[in-house]
């Protein structure tokens, strides 16, 4: 098998990871060197010029000695196999560099023989780029539960990000679908890399020039809609992991049906994509908006609604804390308005110094009036003409976040229907108050 062939197997058994986002990592190359890594993003974001900076994304091997339900890659899955050997990766990653195709590479593997010897090869194929070929661009490696600390220490100071994929929301789901692993082996290595990184800061400020523990600091990756976890089960443990482990970032994947195992949703079952992007922006509330999991959902009401953002519905189940007066609210009570963002928020903090705000205002500074005009006054008027019943903001929410039907289908370029919008506002007046 030539390296091509390798390469097309190998490059299509790593698409269903999706935890290779932004490097978070700003480093310039030395003399000598080749590459760079840019903080600003990798693989699906966009630098400040525009630029889409992406990574080679691929796996060492897709055998595996594991038999995961929900992987394409288990053992006992019929498909095509191909290892690179450490010389043939490094290679392919500077010759893809050097032709401007990549900026980085995200590298996972499959497990050979044992998780020791696979992560092995992994540190092999890194210190030939960052020794052989003097690499500075971003590298992202998959930590494998089970090796050994020394291994994932060495891995921790060539890599720019490391990553464990928890893969499923708890160990009941784990004992199901992929009996060979579980949380507490999976945890275990996070422990450690929460730690080196914390020790590598204390060594930092002492010696100037000591080598960077995984700079970029560790993520993780969820499996939804594969179990019947609930969001609220979900949310909860990513936000665990990130007091915990002080994760960069937890990411979601949709399952996407890869066999008729009776454990797992049918093959005709369309992937949970809108339950992914709102557990996404929920996430997004947890890290920066100041939520907590236990406000957005509770055990009564376990699952995100999907015809509505989780801000926009945390808002309308709390309508007794608005409308906000936006000339003397605090900060975090800003963050908690519907439309307001954190620059926004931070815009209206600043503006407000130099006279009181009217919704004109708000406009400029870029707050959506089309959502946060229910939750506001200025000067303790509410925006002209307008008037506030729950049933009238849960058709004007709706509607101005195109409604889906509950199978979870893709977003439709048309106007959704009179009875499908009369159907999602009957499901929002049962949410909780």
């Amino acid at each position: 098998m030539d390296i091509m062939e390798k390469l097309t197997i190998l490059t299509d058994s790593a698409k269903y990871d999706a935890a290779c986002t932004s490097s978070g990592v700003d480093r310039g190359s030395s003399p000598g060197g080749i590459g760079s890594a840019v903080g600003c993003g990798i693989c699906h974001s966009f630098a400040s010029d525009g630029r889409c900076i992406s990574l080679l994304k691929v796996l060492m091997t897709n055998s595996c000695i594991y038999d995961c339900k929900y992987c394409v890659n288990r053992f006992s899955n019929d498909a095509p196999r191909a290892t690179f050997t450490p010389e043939e990766l490094a290679e392919l990653t500077i010759q893809f560099y050097r032709r401007n195709y990549i900026e980085g590479l995200f590298l996972s593997s499959g497990i050979l023989k044992n998780p020791d010897y696979t992560s092995e090869r992994l540190l092999k194929t890194l210190l030939i780029l960052r020794k052989q070929y003097h690499f500075h661009g971003y590298i992202h490696v998959k930590a494998i539960p089970g090796t050994d600390p020394a291994i994932l220490q060495q891995l921790g100071l060539v890599a720019d990000r490391m990553s464990v994929n928890i893969e499923l929301p708890s160990q009941t789901s784990l004992h199901k679908l992929a009996p060979d692993k579980s949380k507490t082996d999976i945890l275990k290595p996070m422990g450690m890399i929460r730690s080196a990184i914390r020790e590598n800061t204390y060594d930092l400020v002492k010696y100037k020039h000591a080598p960077r523990f995984s700079p970029a600091g560790q993520s993780t990756q969820m499996i939804i809609g594969a179990t019947p976890d609930t969001d609220y089960q979900i949310l909860s443990l990513s936000e665990g992991l990130y007091r915990k482990y002080r994760l960069k970032r937890v990411f979601y994947s949709a399952y996407m049906p890869v066999s008729d195992n009776p454990l797992l949703p049918s093959a005709d079952v369309k992937p949970p994509l809108l339950r992914e992007h709102r557990l996404y922006q929920a996430d997004w509330l947890l890290r920066f908006y100041g939520f907590q999991a236990r406000e957005l959902l509770d055990d009564e009401h376990p699952n995100m609604n999907l015809m509505m953002d989780p801000k926009c519905n945390w808002a309308l189940n709390h309508l007794e804390l608005f409308p906000v007066e936006v000339n003397t609210a605090e900060y975090s009570m800003l963050l908690r308005i519907p439309g307001v963002g954190i620059k926004s928020a931070k815009k209206i903090q600043l503006a407000r110094r130099n006279g009181r705000l009217n919704f004109e205002d708000l406009k400029k500074i870029g707050v959506v009036l089309k959502r946060a005009q229910y939750f506001i006054t200025c000067s303790g008027k509410l925006a002209s003409g307008l008037k506030i019943t729950q049933d009238g903001v849960l058709r004007a929410l709706i509607g101005d976040q195109m409604p889906l039907p509950q199978q979870h289908e893709q977003l439709s370029l048309f106007t959704p229907s009179k009875q499908l919008l009369k159907g999602a506002i009957s499901q929002c007046l049962g949410v909780r108050t």
